[in-house]
């Protein structure tokens, strides 16, 4: 932060100079948004951060795509289906009742 306090000037379109010297140590660039807040004789102004969205949407995209090329073997398949059985007849004994006869997943002959 710069260590002495500089002057500005607003113009007629209440437009505000920011200091050179603070507008390269923020890294502040033309078309920069802040958020502005205002309370008695004092203005705030907080630069505004947007997440890299396009980054974000790749980062999805590549998981997706490594899920898709992730094939389940038939055991993998059985051992989920088994859990989720015993989950379902854990909750269904819990609530002292036992509906486990019915399965979204048929039984393996």
């Amino acid at each position: 932060m710069a260590e002495e306090p500089e002057i500005t000037t607003a113009s007629e379109k209440g437009q505000v100079v920011i200091p050179q010297s603070l507008r390269k140590e923020m890294g502040i660039k033309s078309r920069t948004k802040f958020v502005v807040l205002g309370s008695g004789n004092t203005v705030i102004m907080k630069r505004l951060e947007f997440p890299d969205l396009r980054g974000e949407w790749s980062k999805i995209f590549e998981m997706m795509d490594q899920k898709k090329s992730k094939r389940l073997s038939e055991n993998e398949i059985l051992a989920e289906i088994q859990a989720t059985r015993k989950e379902e007849k854990k909750r269904a004994l819990s609530r002292g009742k036992d509906d486990t006869t019915k399965h979204p997943f048929p039984r393996k002959c």
